[in-house]
């Protein structure tokens, strides 16, 4: 399995590789439940919650300046891939249009498909955040969360939330889907937190 799928870092590579990770050959696809198939006509992003509530549709979103990101990426299941070239919008340039009440600390990210991840407002904010629209070039396909998903790269990939559609703010820290069923609170892949001290593991 070791080298038909993944493999173990180069030495030049060992310093961008969390511990327990292996370089992924390809670019996994890992789901839980049914891949939502959400047309950009039907998209939209709505905002709510200790915030100013607002909807946008992809035409307001997209209006936003767009960027090339090359970041590399840690899923919790043990694979790493380096240098995913993406392009979207940083989290920050979104962040400019809306209204926020200071008293948010956390964020709970909502999806098409209903899956939900949370993440403390320090996590969200920081500059190398975005929202993805392409990949590799290409329009993200929706089994890599598209047409948007939001990229977190210093966090495991499950709180880089495929699918997302909402960003609701929040007073105090609420857990979402993985986080509910035994994943840590944070996921910082450094120091390996994968699982919850909660559920025993």
């Amino acid at each position: 399995m070791l080298g038909k799928f993944f493999q173990k870092p180069e030495k030049e590579e060992g310093d961008r590789v969390p511990p327990g990770q292996h370089l992924a050959k390809g670019f996994p696809v890992l789901t839980y439940g049914a891949t939502p198939q959400v047309s950009t006509e039907e998209w939209e992003f709505r905002v709510w919650g200790l915030a100013k509530p607002a909807t946008f549709t992809w035409s307001d979103f997209t209006a936003l300046p767009q960027h090339e990101f090359t970041a590399d990426f840690h899923c919790v299941t043990r694979w790493s891939k380096l240098d995913v070239k993406w392009a979207g919008i940083k989290v920050t340039d979104f962040m400019s249009l809306i209204e926020v009440d200071p008293k948010s600390v956390h964020i709970m990210e909502h999806c098409y498909g209903g899956y939900t991840t949370n993440i403390s407002m320090e996590d969200f904010l920081r500059e190398e955040n975005f929202f993805a629209l392409k990949v590799f070039g290409e329009p993200l396909p929706a089994e890599h969360g598209g047409p948007m998903r939001l990229v977190v790269p210093h966090l495991y990939a499950w709180k880089s939330a495929k699918w997302i559609n909402g960003l609701e703010f929040l007073g105090r820290e609420e857990l979402g889907f993985w986080e509910r069923n035994g994943y840590h609170r944070r996921g910082e892949p450094w120091t390996e937190e994968r699982y919850s001290s909660a559920f025993g593991f």
